[in-house]
């Protein structure tokens, strides 16, 4: 392979069962380079990567590094999440290696096509998703790394070509400022990873040097109200983009699109919420601008399918729905509460939640306590930690003491599927960006059974 991968036979990922850095072995690997890595835990994502031949190692030992990929024409690709102790990292860091951090592979990728960078602290990975579909379903040439599993590929990642790229520009510790795009968006600014940037005030201004990074600055979409120059996009508020007419017909929505080059009448959208239906309009936008033909978006947009963990359905019977969603912050809480009350407006709810990192629980706890506090029986779970390690005072006990909520409860995932059971709502919700998800499969199986 020419360009910046000139000199390098193989790529070995330090966290490689990481949904971004799995994008990234995927697109290695067809492009003919020995490919391998190390994860703390086996996965149905690893399990998709060692059915491509990539070799992957559970054992942080110098010895688990499969033979060869410890020689110097190896690149080697890590994450923020990977403990700077971790021995097969030290082992690749004595300067001998090209070593470098994901985001930072990833600008180089780009650096020579059309890229196409989606930025926001909510929306991102759905943003793209649909993105990328939009433009594979339309013949442009794209490639598209994705933060999540889009339904339509059953993958991370869509390969159509090398001209334009998709990926999802991640604010976490800066490194969307890694990338070069032609086009982006920010989707929303809203404060989040404080434990990184410190205030809401430093996040914003780093949000706008990424937006700098547009040549044309028109080219960079957002919602209207953030403060940031570019192209609007909006539903029924005047802006440039803007969705119009919206009805919900069959359990989708249908409505007309404004844009700057004219109207597209009639499309149909099945994801519900206001906050996806602003995420196809940004991915719509985004796809004129880089001069997508117009009369294929509309049948590819309807035969979107949705991404794994944004809104799924899990399970589906005559009496009850099970919904798993990836919402993490309240602002995302609010959006599902937005969603399933439009589409399910008679219907009781029952929210699962899995807090995520003890900085943010702390950090938004009264905005947690009123976005759960929405729904007609909560059930709380213990924190997942990720990254971090417990902070004094802060655990799930005292989120729960801060909901004003007659219906809730601290509980453990083993009585989950009993305790959903035997709960008379109708649309239940699964939330939190942990490994709540897992639980998804043994919840819906016992309901399948009982």
């Amino acid at each position: 392979m020419s360009g910046v991968f000139k000199d390098i036979a193989r790529v070995y990922f330090i966290g490689i069962g990481g949904i971004g850095m799995s994008a990234l072995a995927r697109y290695f690997k067809a492009r003919g380079f020995a490919v391998a890595g190390y994860d703390k835990t086996r996965t149905t994502l690893t399990d998709s990567l060692a059915e491509l031949g990539i070799k992957i190692t559970y054992s942080d030992q110098l010895d688990a590094i499969p033979e060869g990929f410890e020689q110097t024409d190896t690149l080697v690709v890590y994450t923020p999440a990977i403990p700077q102790q971790h021995d097969q990292l030290q082992f690749f860091s004595t300067g001998v290696h090209q070593i470098h951090k994901r985001a930072v592979v990833l600008g180089m990728i780009t650096r020579d096509s059309k890229s196409l960078a989606v930025a926001g602290t909510h929306g991102k990975t759905t943003t793209s998703a649909i993105l990328g579909h939009l433009l594979a379903s339309c013949d442009m040439p794209v490639t598209a790394f994705l933060g999540g599993i889009a339904e339509n590929y059953d993958s991370n990642y869509i390969s159509k070509g090398e001209q334009i790229t998709v990926v999802e520009a991640d604010e976490f510790d800066r490194s969307f400022l890694q990338l070069s795009p032609t086009v982006a968006c920010v989707t929303a600014m809203d404060a989040d990873h404080l434990d990184i940037y410190g205030s809401a005030e430093e996040l914003e201004k780093t949000f706008k040097e990424f937006a700098a990074l547009v040549p044309d600055s028109k080219l960079v979409l957002h919602p209207k109200g953030l403060p940031l120059s570019g192209t609007t996009v909006g539903i029924e508020d005047g802006a440039d983009y803007e969705a119009k007419n919206i009805r919900v017909e069959d359990g989708a929505y249908t409505f007309d699109l404004k844009t700057p080059r004219g109207e597209l009448q009639a499309l149909r959208f099945s994801l519900p919420g206001h906050h996806n239906l602003l995420n196809a309009i940004t991915a719509l936008g985004m796809a004129i601008s880089i001069g997508t033909p117009t009369d294929c978006l509309p049948k590819a947009l309807f035969e979107f399918k949705g991404v794994r963990r944004r809104f799924s359905f899990a399970y589906r019977d005559d009496d009850r729905v099970v919904i798993d969603d990836y919402a993490h912050h309240p602002t995302e809480i609010n959006a599902v509460y937005q969603a399933v009350s439009e589409f399910y407006p008679q219907q009781k709810k029952l929210a699962v939640f899995q807090p995520h990192l003890y900085s943010r629980t702390r950090d938004f706890l009264e905005g947690f306590a009123q976005s759960l506090g929405q729904f007609d029986e909560l059930l709380l779970l213990d924190i997942y930690p990720a990254r971090e390690l417990p902070i004094e005072g802060v655990n799930s006990q005292a989120l729960l003491d801060a909901i004003d909520h007659p219906k809730k409860r601290l509980v453990s995932k083993i009585d989950l599927p009993e305790l959903i059971e035997k709960s008379s709502c109708e649309v239940i919700l699964i939330l939190g960006a942990g490994d709540i998800g897992v639980e998804v499969k043994n919840i819906s199986r016992h309901l399948h059974a009982n």
